[in-house]
């Protein structure tokens, strides 16, 4: 298993909480990068919102790509994934930008393309959104602009969406990035399997992500494609005691009156093809971190882990708060690193 985690670009990851004593900060994120790669953290995932999707949308939020260039010169090994999402970034621009991040990090960029669900955000910031298929077809577009300026001289297209004549992208990537991405509806997982690297998934416990990683395997059989490796987010709590941990999980997810980070939440629902049955508590907590259920001791926590490699899960995507304590935590009682 490869351990990654979520970087806080939003101060936090629970909704309930408003002060997780981890700030939407350049400072707390370089210094938790730094930390993780000590602690032996794979890669970190850094998400690309605009507006605070956690606290609030008035709340700080980091921007993904000045983040990750500045972590890509102050880090050696870990592996920055970070969130794009197609209609904010020309990809004739992004493919000139990202190859000198990636020169910057010495080839540890990766992309997790991100076809947007959020409505509000692209009217405020005036940029097109597509209905949900045409959100796949625009990305599949995109990453076959990209891809053609990462491996060849000059690249040429005509589409729906995207133009290019003859483009230059000097430097290339060092490599070509891993490219991940998500998505349950028959459009996401055709174009996935299709033209990805990756598959990532949002939680759910074993018995339900090992056919999703069977069907997947199958779509990338058919398409003719080398194996792809399958990642899972989870929200992780690690106590001396199964009581304790349970503890911790009542006052994350313990919703009195809904604070300002649940503000998107119908709108998040009817924007996306995901499972409708999503309970409000569960929301106490992003990308369904809680049903995977990484909850007690660190032998609890390794034998679950274990469950979710027999059923082909090569990464998991953590989400921990306080992030710097938890983190550290993590890596000493379950992945034995720290």
């Amino acid at each position: 298993m490869r351990y990654g985690y979520w970087t806080p670009v939003f101060g936090g990851w629970l909704r309930n909480v408003p002060d997780e004593d981890m700030a939407a900060t350049w400072e707390y994120t370089r210094d938790l990068t730094r930390n993780a790669e000590r602690w032996g953290y794979d890669l970190t995932l850094i998400a690309e919102l605009n507006l605070n999707d956690i606290k609030g949308i008035d709340q700080p939020a980091l921007d993904a790509w000045s983040t990750a260039a500045a972590l890509a010169a102050l880090t050696e090994t870990i592996e920055l994934m970070v969130a794009v999402r197609p209609n904010f970034h020309h990809p004739a621009l992004f493919a000139k930008a990202a190859a000198n991040i990636d020169r910057i990090a010495g080839g540890r960029l990766a992309l997790n393309v991100v076809s947007s669900w959020w409505a509000d955000e692209a009217r405020q910031y005036g940029l097109q959104f597509d209905q949900h298929d045409d959100r796949y077809a625009r990305t599949s577009e995109w990453l076959r602009v990209v891809d053609g300026l990462w491996t060849e001289e000059r690249f040429s297209f005509a589409g729906d969406f995207y133009r290019t004549e003859e483009a230059i992208c000097a430097p290339k990537p060092l490599k070509r990035p891993i490219v991940y991405a998500g998505g349950e509806s028959e459009k996401a997982k055709a174009m996935i399997a299709a033209q990805c690297d990756a598959y990532v998934m949002h939680g759910d416990p074993a018995a339900a992500i090992a056919p999703k990683i069977a069907d997947m395997r199958a779509r990338r059989a058919a398409a003719g494609g080398p194996p792809m490796q399958y990642g899972m987010a989870a929200y992780a709590i690690v106590r001396d005691s199964e009581a304790e941990a349970k503890r911790e999980l009542e006052r994350i997810t313990t919703v009195a009156e809904l604070p300002a980070g649940y503000a998107n939440f119908d709108q998040w629902l009817s924007g996306t093809q995901l499972e409708r049955e999503l309970k409000l508590q569960e929301y106490a907590v992003s990308n369904r971190g809680l049903r995977p259920n990484l909850v007690g001791t660190p032998e609890q926590l390794k034998e679950r882990i274990a469950e979710y490699e027999a059923a082909g899960l090569d990464l998991l995507l953590l989400q921990m708060s306080p992030q710097a304590e938890e983190m550290e935590r993590f890596a000493a009682q379950v992945m034995g690193t720290a």
